[in-house]
């Protein structure tokens, strides 16, 4: 770690109802006092891309090179930087240690991309535990999936009026 770099605490979590099926992420950057929750969704995702979208939006959040603490409760994530898969990946064109493609190359080079910004080291948690901030994140992605799947409803209850009018016609 640098010294010279603010330290931000992120923790992070991923959410997918079906996989795939709708998804959301949760974040909560932490920096001495201050503290951000970010959240989003996405259609037709799974868990693992949500755990990396989350790690992706909370880094891309930082207005500068910091010290970063991420907390997450996916092993998929922690461990491809702690065990230096993405690494190996990298070096064997995006290819598995057994050959294959490696699943959401396209999140894992933007990832690798925001890790070299900043010094990142990934802590893994126990998910759906007594962590509060895992706890917070994994409501805020669940949230964002409940989000995503009301406004589809809505859009589908309104597309089926339009329907059921043009048919009066």
């Amino acid at each position: 770690m640098d010294e010279k770099l603010k330290s931000v605490n992120i923790y992070t979590d991923g959410a997918c109802s079906g996989n795939p099926g709708p998804g959301g992420w949760g974040a909560i950057l932490e920096f001495g006092p201050h503290r951000k929750e970010l959240s989003g969704y996405m259609a037709g995702t799974t868990n693992n891309r949500m755990e990396l979208f989350a790690a992706i939006s909370a880094l891309g959040a930082l207005k500068e090179p910091c010290n970063v603490r991420l907390y997450s409760d996916s092993n998929y994530l922690v461990q491809a930087f702690n065990d230096h898969w993405i690494e190996n990946w990298m070096r064997n064109g995006w290819k598995t240690s057994n050959g294959s493609k490696v699943e959401n190359q396209d999140l894992w080079f933007i990832l690798s991309t925001q890790t070299r910004k900043h010094h990142v080291e990934f802590i893994k948690v126990k998910g759906h535990a007594d962590h509060p901030e895992n706890n917070r994140c994994d409501e805020l992605a669940r949230e964002a999936v409940r989000e995503l799947m009301e406004m589809d409803a809505k859009a589908e209850a309104a597309a089926g009026n339009g329907a059921a009018q043009a048919a009066g016609r």
